[in-house]
């Protein structure tokens, strides 16, 4: 009889607490969905801001890998790509200095052989970004300024424009915001497709 009336007192104590569970789960305070943080009206386009904001990761693919922590320098050969967000970049080989102390940033990479080099200039009406495509057998990208440095017969192609040095002597840089400068001897090649009315409109009589 004992044992009845226990197991009936241990059936209630487990109905009240689950009548109490599902009170709490259908009360307005634990339903209420999450709150949806608003974006500022003055807020910047992370695709139209040259500087991105925050902490910087530069990924670093390769075959092989070299450091030197007394030097600060790491050494990256075979199929190198970088994936960073102010460029990405592929070359043969991969230099890159760190900075000295607690920060041990990226200071400066020097590419060698094959490279080819992204930049991405922000569109100040708020469209895609103007990319800006360059090919070099070195190429010399430091922090500091954010400017890439092209050398080794260098061109760079901007949407269906290609510009081309045409010395070995000649230097092109791309500044972080993807303008480009060239110092020496060049050969720049404007396309601009036909219009339609020009596709449409009969040859002139002869």
């Amino acid at each position: 009889m004992k044992r009845c009336v226990w197991l009936l007192i241990l059936l209630l104590i487990a109905r009240g607490a689950c009548a109490q569970t599902m009170a709490a789960a259908a009360s307005p305070v634990a339903a209420k969905p999450k709150e949806v943080a608003k974006k500022p009206k003055d807020a910047k386009n992370k695709l139209t801001d040259s500087k991105p904001e925050g902490p910087i990761t530069t990924e670093i693919y390769s075959e092989e890998a070299f450091f030197d922590s007394s030097k600060n320098i790491g050494v990256f050969t075979g199929n190198v790509k970088v994936i960073d967000p102010r460029f990405n970049m592929q070359s043969d080989k991969l230099t890159v200095y760190l900075h000295r102390g607690e920060d041990q940033g990226l200071d400066r990479a020097v590419a060698e052989g094959n490279v080819g080099i992204v930049r991405d200039r922000p569109n100040p009406e708020g469209g895609p970004p103007e990319r800006a495509v360059g090919r070099a057998a070195h190429v010399v990208y430091t922090t500091s300024d954010g400017n890439a440095e092209l050398t080794g017969m260098p061109k760079v192609q901007q949407g269906a424009n290609l510009h081309v040095a045409t010395s070995s002597q000649t230097v092109m840089i791309i500044t972080q915001d993807g303008q480009l400068t060239t110092h020496g001897p060049s050969r720049t090649e404007i396309r601009q497709e036909p219009t339609d009315a020009a596709k449409t409109s009969p040859p002139p009589k002869q």
